[in-house]
């Protein structure tokens, strides 16, 4: 089983999804715009959106996955989702999230995803954390740029999504370039103060 955790950054707060959720689930799912990069249901009603919440709990207990709700710090309402599917035989992560609608564009996303590839790296004693999107999301190949995952190419028409065929870009991070990264970050802030 994979222990059940927060994660806290400097504005939101990474917690298990619980069943009470689903209606904000539910809400941000309800998108397409936010369905067309994900495999969410859609559309969702709240039968889906309990099911989809169980499914994640499962996967905890199972020591499988780790997913938490993406929730404001200052008011702890639900923005989206980030976890990461396990495969602890090879120390792996497949890091996957997403957000509503209404929060893209404001810097959640790296946050959010910062804060797990940490959690995977320091608490889960993972070696390579990887994540794929669609590629028809470039925004979310920038955050992972950006929290310093590495471009491992493109798995063309990989998945088949609302009846389009989908290119999926490859992102991917080791240990020891997570690690060397902290340090050089660290040693750069120390030159400024």
């Amino acid at each position: 089983m994979t222990p059940v955790v927060t994660v806290q950054t400097r504005r939101l707060l990474l917690r298990p999804f619980q069943p009470a959720d689903a209606e904000a689930v539910r809400c941000l799912a309800a998108s397409q715009e936010v369905a067309a990069g994900t495999f969410l249901p859609h559309p969702m009603d709240r039968q889906a959106a309990q099911d989809w919440i169980m499914d994640r709990v499962k996967d905890q207990a199972a020591g499988t996955g780790v997913t938490f709700a993406i929730t404001l710090a200052e008011n702890t309402k639900v923005i989206g989702s980030i976890g990461m599917e396990l495969i602890p035989a090879h120390e792996q992560g497949r890091l996957s999230y997403w957000l509503g609608r209404d929060y893209w564009n404001r810097g959640y996303g790296t946050e959010a995803v910062t804060a797990l590839v940490e959690y995977g790296f320091n608490c889960l004693k993972l070696h390579r954390i990887y994540a794929p999107h669609f590629h028809t999301n470039p925004a979310s190949g920038r955050v992972l740029q950006k929290v310093g995952l590495t471009h491992e190419g493109r798995l063309r028409e990989h998945y088949l999504r609302f009846g389009q065929r989908i290119d999926v870009e490859l992102y991917g991070i080791l240990r020891e370039e997570f690690v060397n990264m902290k340090a050089t970050n660290k040693d750069l802030a120390g030159h400024h103060g």
